[in-house]
């Protein structure tokens, strides 16, 4: 029994690193694309290619999605990142993830407890930062309109709880299902004090929109490719692949870093 679990919990990870990968090779497809068709606009080759180069950007969605409003008690420069854990902890969990990535999902959901036990003991804080890699890549407003929902449910007070359910809820990569507002306001019936008056507001209207494309243009000026990009004091928790993580070992590395 113990071989079988531990089959299984490698089987996980494995589905975990090869998801990562996968997600890095179309962040790499992306990249190139917007590289061709830049240089291809600076030599003249006419208004189609500007087109393209608009559409990769944002395009028009970009120019009416209303001013820029952060959630509250984001931090960091530009207020693109949401804190969670207490702010005296000494080590520090910064996270990239979209809602609709899978990779996401899978550490989420494996690490979630783990995570979220270090924190309630004041030994780790986090800093979330939202991004919209799979609206890009695939089409669909399911990354952004999950993202502005999140950070209205920051503004309530409820962004760990509302965060978790996502994941917990999250629909397979090329179902857009979080692109429909209200699938969003039927989760958050599911989180205490959350679904009122104002939430609905703030997702039906898109109130955050501007600010998680601001919170996607920062990872792009990164050198991160990827999502999910977990650091752990600076530090990547995937960087010994000999090694893969599990909730042992990052207790054990948070204890490491929180010495110094």
């Amino acid at each position: 029994m113990s071989q079988k679990n531990s089959d299984g919990k490698r089987s996980a990870r494995e589905r975990l690193q090869e998801q990562r990968q996968r997600e890095e090779a179309k962040g790499r497809r992306r990249r190139t694309l917007i590289a061709v068709a830049a240089v291809v606009a600076v030599l003249g080759a006419g208004a189609g290619i500007a087109v393209i180069v608009a559409k990769t950007g944002g395009g028009k969605k970009k120019e009416t999605a209303g001013p820029l409003v952060a959630p509250q008690g984001a931090t960091g420069k530009d207020s693109v990142t949401i804190p969670a854990g207490k702010p005296a902890a000494k080590a520090t969990l910064v996270v990239y993830e979209d809602f609709r990535c899978p990779a996401c999902a899978q550490f989420e959901n494996g690490f979630r407890d783990t995570v979220n036990q270090l924190e309630q003991k004041g030994e780790l804080k986090a800093e979330y930062h939202i991004v919209t890699l799979i609206d890009n890549n695939l089409g669909g407003s399911g990354s952004l309109n999950a993202a502005n929902a999140a950070a209205c449910a920051q503004d309530a007070g409820k962004f760990s709880a509302y965060h978790d359910l996502l994941y917990k809820n999250q629909p397979p990569e090329t179902d857009d299902a979080f692109g429909k507002k209200a699938r969003l306001l039927e989760l958050a019936g599911q989180v205490p004090g959350l679904d009122t008056p104002a939430f609905r507001t703030c997702v039906d209207d898109g109130t955050h929109d501007s600010w998680v494309k601001k919170s996607h243009e920062a990872f792009g000026k990164t050198s991160y490719r990827a999502t999910p990009t977990v650091l752990l004091n600076g530090k990547s928790i995937y960087a010994d692949q000999a090694n893969p993580l599990t909730p042992d070992k990052l207790r054990q590395m948070v204890a490491e870093a929180a010495k110094g």
